[in-house]
């Protein structure tokens, strides 16, 4: 896609190159060759009338001749009506010649032959192109023109163009998440009226975003305060210890759904990891498997990030697998997945995700057929586990597995990845 600038400065310099090709048709039509024999006749007209007569003495056609070329600047030579120079003023002109009625000047063709009406012939010279075609000067003039507005139109496009580019960085950095991108005003046009819209609507947005992070925080403070109520009456009262595990662990459930919304907006909020440091991936996915007496398998892998949110990730994804893993555990590796990548993979030996249900997984609180009526998960996990991913530079994809069940595999570059320097 062209840059907008070089668009309107290719616009500019088109309509000059048409402007210019314009004009020197002009040029060429103002002295049409048809009509250049009628001109020829006038002339001729005007200097036989300005001329001595031809039988006057030939000082006195020299004086006449020389009066002539002093008012009109022209080289001219008087030449009688067998073809006899009478006289000459100015440079020498090719001599006319002769031929039965017709005459024609012999050599050079920078001259006009002008017949008298006496039979003489006057020869007028031209130091460029005959009339007839158009003036290089007048092209000259033309180019010199174009080429000056061509120069002085570069900086203002380029002074337009970048004041967009600034608006486009300030969109995209507000839409990567940083809610405090502001742009520059810069004069009273268009652009600092659109300039001034974006930053009003990024102000109303970051607003929004605040008050709704204010809303979830007071929310899940005053949920968990009747829940922790509720939790110690529970287990306090002389209720049938089934019933009270299960009503523990719908609390329970519940605490988890409201810790995964507010760590889903807080995601949503920040660009990049707040607390980034070296993790060994190999270790802390063992870690994680290990509560569920899960081996890991693979190499000692180095990345950069926040610690606590890929414990998160790792174990939403396992604990997942088991969900549906049926009798058998799923299966735990780290590898390297290309220059500056690793890849974490978790297996599980279920029923396995259509085709069509694989990317729609990782929506928030997307649950799979029969999932609701058996209470499984809370529908946030999987969405965690790629907002966590993407927000250390990564991402996860759903794959049927070979031998049957689900494959999601994590990338995330490590720490020798450029991506991870640039950060």
């Amino acid at each position: 896609m062209k840059r907008l600038y070089l668009q309107i400065y290719l616009t500019i310099i088109a309509i000059l190159l048409i402007a210019t090709i314009a004009m020197a048709g002009l040029g060429r039509m103002a002295f049409d060759e048809s009509h250049f024999d009628d001109m020829i006749s006038v002339a001729g007209e005007l200097a036989s009338k300005a001329l001595p007569p031809a039988d006057a003495t030939p000082a006195s056609q020299q004086r006449g001749l020389d009066d002539l070329n002093a008012r009109l600047r022209l080289d001219l030579a008087l030449y009688s009506a067998t073809g006899q120079r009478l006289a000459q003023a100015g440079r020498p002109l090719p001599p006319v010649e002769i031929r039965g009625a017709e005459a024609r000047l012999r050599g050079g063709h920078k001259a006009w032959l002008i017949p008298l009406s006496d039979g003489r012939f006057l020869v007028s010279g031209l130091r460029g192109p005959g009339p007839w075609r158009t003036a290089p000067w007048l092209l000259g003039a033309l180019g010199t023109i174009a080429v000056a507005v061509a120069i002085g139109a570069w900086p203002l496009t380029r002074r337009l163009t970048r004041r967009l580019e600034r608006l486009k960085t300030g969109v995209d950095q507000l839409g990567e998440g940083d809610l405090a991108a502001r742009v520059k005003i810069e004069g009273r046009d268009e652009i600092a009226a659109l300039a001034r819209s974006f930053n009003n609507s990024a102000e109303r947005i970051e607003e929004l975003v605040k008050s709704h992070k204010m809303l979830l925080a007071n929310a899940s403070h005053e949920l968990r305060t009747p829940l922790t109520r509720i939790n110690m009456a529970l287990a306090m009262s002389a209720t049938d210890p089934r019933e009270r595990a299960q009503l523990k662990a719908d609390i329970d459930e519940l605490d988890q759904l409201i810790e995964e919304i507010l760590l889903a907006s807080r995601l949503d909020a920040i660009r990049a990891p707040e607390r980034a440091e070296e993790i060994d991936l190999l270790a802390l996915a063992a870690e994680e498997a290990s509560r569920y007496g899960i081996d890991v398998e693979g190499e000692s892998l180095a990345i950069r990030g926040d610690r606590t949110l890929l414990r998160r990730m790792i174990r939403n994804l396992v604990d997942n697998a088991r969900r549906y893993a049926g009798e058998a555990d799923p299966e735990v590796s780290v590898t390297q997945a290309g220059p500056g990548f690793a890849r974490i993979e978790v297996r599980d030996r279920g029923p396995g995700i259509p085709d069509t249900e694989r990317e729609r997984i990782f929506a928030p609180f997307y649950r799979l057929a029969g999932s609701a009526e058996t209470g499984r998960g809370s529908g946030l996990g999987l969405a965690l586990v790629r907002q966590i991913a993407r927000h250390h530079g990564g991402d996860v994809i759903c794959t049927a597995a070979p031998a049957g069940g689900s494959l999601f595999s994590i990338t995330l570059p490590t720490s020798e990845s450029p991506t991870v320097r640039q950060g």
